[in-house]
């Protein structure tokens, strides 16, 4: 198989949560486990940092990243979901993992995969470590899928593990109380390993304590020691609570034996885009009309990016939105402005839903707008309506912006 034929493979023919939704999640790590031996436990030869959250985990681990690489070292870097790219999910100091090896590494494991009907997740998750291990990476930045606890991530013993925020989203897994989510996440503090939590929530507060004093693990509230903060790339006024979880878990890191100059600390947060790769952050695409994109897709994610844009400048707003058919609405579109022409569309995913059923259910909220066939005809259409002094913003999924950037 060719790389096509290769990544065409993975996501057709194994179950994938992106994708299918529910019937994708596992409730155990037995599978990863297997693979983890079968892989000769690669997650054993690197160090790493484990992040977990609502939101925001993917801009800190970028910014973790990209910190990194300025003091000098060999930096892996997991994420998921890709918006492009199925290897834009593996990096190294921002190179994404060569066609070649994930060819291979498919090709070597195949009959494994097979058998033990792995997921999509999963093999991924093998195929990072062992990319990670083979490449001799000082350390890998590895951020969570799924809740944590019972993530495919969760094999790791990370030297520090970041818990960013607590939200409602995907509480079908997690739970629908914010208790009962924060105790998934808590599930990535290992044993004598120091904890950041990047935003205290009294809800929560106390299920984070009482979990790092089981593990004696050393627990540090970011938002409430952080007092000095510097810029970064990434725009958006939400990113302040991503620079103080990065500023303290650096400090963390220094404790363990990093070195890591302010001024490394500085011109990482300054540079994440340029270092990792990372896209789809209150991403301006074009100027006249202003094209802004981001993946917010829950209520916490969507409050931030909603005030963001109400400290924009323009004349008239267009939103061109899409979300997946488990998304709770009823939790969203008390967000969004009524004062604004939207268009709604699906994005190309098995979970995406139907365009008029979105714009049927946001008729009913005052929410008025037109549907379309497909993400990139609804942008077209915005474009078409808007004049130069408007603002176009593009979002609702994670699956919306990918298909635009």
């Amino acid at each position: 198989m060719n790389y096509q034929d290769t990544v065409s493979w993975m996501f057709q023919q194994l179950p994938m949560y992106q994708n299918k939704g529910k019937s994708a999640f596992k409730k155990d790590l037995s599978n990863t486990l297997k693979l983890s031996k079968h892989l000769d436990q690669s997650q054993e030869r690197f160090k790493s940092i484990h992040v977990a959250g609502t939101n925001g985990k993917g801009s800190t681990s970028h910014m973790l990243a990209s910190v990194l690489q300025e003091a000098g070292y060999k930096v892996g870097l997991y994420t998921s979901p890709h918006l492009k790219d199925f290897r834009e999910r593996i990096r190294i100091n921002g190179k994404v993992v060569s066609k070649q090896f994930v060819i291979g590494f498919i090709k070597r494991n195949k009959t494994f995969f097979d058998v033990n009907s792995l997921s999509f997740f999963e093999m991924t998750v093998g195929m990072a470590f062992d990319y990670f291990a083979k490449q001799k990476v000082d350390i890998a930045v590895i951020e969570v899928g799924l809740g944590g606890r019972l993530d495919s991530t969760n094999i790791i013993t990370p030297e520090l593990s970041i818990i960013t925020n607590i939200g409602f989203d995907h509480t079908q897994f997690l739970g629908d109380r914010l208790e009962d989510i924060a105790r998934e996440k808590a599930g990535i503090i290992k044993e004598n390993f120091p904890v950041v939590i990047g935003e205290t929530h009294s809800e929560t507060e106390t299920v984070f304590i009482q979990k790092a004093k089981f593990t004696n693990s050393k627990i540090y509230f970011a938002d409430q020691l952080v007092k000095d903060i510097y810029d970064s790339d990434l725009k958006g006024s939400y990113q302040i609570h991503n620079v103080k979880t990065v500023i303290q878990s650096v400090e963390i890191l220094r404790r363990s034996g990093f070195k890591i100059a302010e001024s490394e600390l500085k011109k990482g947060l300054l540079n994440v885009t340029k270092n990792t790769g990372l896209q789809g952050r209150w991403q301006a695409l074009a100027t006249q009309p202003m094209i802004i994109c981001d993946t917010a897709h829950n209520k916490e994610g969507l409050t931030y990016v909603m005030q963001q844009l109400q400290s924009e400048v323009f004349d008239m707003l267009h939103i061109v939105f899409g979300v997946v058919n488990d998304k709770d609405l009823n939790s969203i579109i008390p967000l969004l402005p009524k004062n604004a022409t939207y268009y709604f569309c699906k994005p190309n995913v098995q979970r995406g839903l139907e365009a008029n059923k979105l714009k049927a259910v946001f008729r009913e909220n005052g929410l008025i707008g037109l549907s379309y066939n497909s993400v990139n005809e609804a942008l077209n259409y915005a474009k078409l309506n808007a004049n130069k002094s408007d603002l176009i913003y593009v979002g609702g999924s994670t699956f919306v912006v990918a298909e635009i950037i």
